[in-house]
């Protein structure tokens, strides 16, 4: 397949390359294209043999759900039934945002594209872009993240290009996205609003407009992955994974900084080539070595760590070690995401 490459301002995007991205959603190929979060690759989410491109493309499992874009409240009604009035209080304050919630689905939606479920993960992207292309295309769109399944998701356009070249219609480069790490994914359906993805939105963020958020067992990995029904992406299957060894190092940073220390030494007397992803300062002396971020500055270390997975890929290290965070605010989300990407290997020191 020769794919289309599209390059658009990203603030003050060009309708005429819209209209041209808009025109293959219409026509039932894929788009991958800028959100705040991370690229998604997008297919009309009507269309059942435009979705199921998406999951050939990027080699997904077919019982893991994608999330329905949409850019008003039309397109919401479209797609959705029975819409509670907490998820209007949500919608008010947070979208367009990073906040995907789980409601029931609309039988106009295709068995595929919701996994067969009786519900539909659905957002407003924040993205000028990402905005105008639904709008254009006059359709919700469906888009997981514009990768291989299970790689790290995708920042930039660059990232997009060595994943899926060749395998879409069409990649529209809007530059590096803003946040890095997908949408707070928050059910509805649930007994109590439940977090079954931690994302852009905080749960502290949550808590000041509706009061009490669970979170999901399969958040913290307190349940086995195949004893669930994955209502969301990023619940079921090992996500965000480099191919390198990922080991995440956690606690009181003196403690941290020993163990990181002592497993730079262990595996360099195997010959192994290591990478550290540190957060601080100062690094370790490793063979490759990434700063994710200031320490407390959730929002850059959020925003660097896919693409310094990425990166230590490149660099060809056979062993990724990586500073590990405090589970408050976006560190939540930060820690499901190096939890999901290392397998679980998380020491605690």
């Amino acid at each position: 397949m020769s794919t289309l490459l599209l390059k658009v301002n990203p603030t003050n995007p060009e309708m005429s390359v819209i209209r041209k991205a808009a025109e293959i959603i219409k026509r039932g190929g894929l788009v991958a294209f800028p959100t705040e979060t991370v690229y998604g690759l997008g297919a009309d989410a009507l269309n059942e043999e435009a979705v199921k491109k998406i999951f050939e493309a990027k080699g997904r499992p077919l019982d893991n759900p994608v999330i329905v874009h949409v850019s008003n409240e039309e397109m919401l009604r479209l797609v959705t039934e029975n819409i509670p009035e907490i998820a209007w209080k949500l919608i008010s304050r947070f979208w367009p945002g990073p906040l995907t919630l789980v409601l029931k689905r609309s039988a106009r939606l295709p068995d595929i594209t919701v996994a067969g479920l009786d519900t539909v993960a659905v957002r407003m992207p924040r993205h000028r872009v990402a905005l105008r292309l639904i709008e254009e295309s006059e359709r919700p769109i469906a888009a997981p993240s514009a990768n291989l399944s299970g790689s790290p998701s995708p920042t930039r356009f660059e990232h997009v290009v060595k994943d899926l070249y060749g395998k879409i219609d069409a990649i529209i480069d809007g530059g590096e996205t803003e946040i890095g790490l997908e949408s707070t994914v928050l059910s509805l359906v649930s007994s109590s609003p439940m977090i079954l993805r931690p994302g852009g939105v905080t749960i502290e963020q949550l808590k000041e407009v509706i009061g009490y958020v669970d979170l999901h067992p399969v958040v913290l990995a307190e349940l086995e992955l195949d004893k669930i029904i994955a209502r969301s992406p990023g619940m079921k299957y090992r996500h965000y994974a480099p191919r390198a060894e990922l080991i995440v190092v956690q606690g009181e940073h003196s403690m941290v900084r020993k163990k990181i220390k002592e497993l730079i030494e262990y595996y360099a007397e195997k010959g192994q080539r290591v990478g550290v992803l540190f957060i601080g300062e100062s690094g370790y002396g490793a063979d490759e070595e990434i700063k994710l971020g200031d320490f407390g500055d959730f929002v850059q270390i959020a925003r660097n760590l896919f693409s310094s997975l990425r990166e230590l890929d490149e660099k060809r290290v056979e062993v990724i070690i990586a500073e590990g965070v405090e589970e408050r605010g976006l560190g939540l989300a930060i820690m499901n995401r190096l939890r999901k990407a290392s397998g679980g290997r998380i020491i605690r020191v």
